[in-house]
């Protein structure tokens, strides 16, 4: 199943990416070898996660988070982390 996934870098900043492997995905972010952007920011953490139903879905959801403010990526982080705990 797709995913799109939201990394926290060394910097504090957020990365949105989507993938099929969450796993191999990070350990990619974490050797500097998935994109340009975390390859200066290593090390990433993995903040949030979502399973969507196609590649399409995922891409589409992509898209969404990365337009949102940090603000409502910070939320939607902290909501998923509550909804885990539970």
């Amino acid at each position: 199943m797709p995913y799109v996934y939201i990394l926290r870098c060394r910097d504090n900043t957020y990365y949105t990416g989507y993938t099929v492997d969450v796993d191999r995905r990070l350990q990619e972010h974490q050797n500097g070898l998935a994109s340009k952007y975390t390859r200066g920011r290593i090390p990433v953490e993995l903040v949030y996660r979502e399973e969507l139903p196609t590649k399409s879905a995922a891409m589409q959801r992509e898209l969404q988070l990365k337009s949102l403010t940090r603000a409502a990526k910070q939320k939607i982080i902290a909501t998923a982390g509550k909804a885990q705990n539970k």
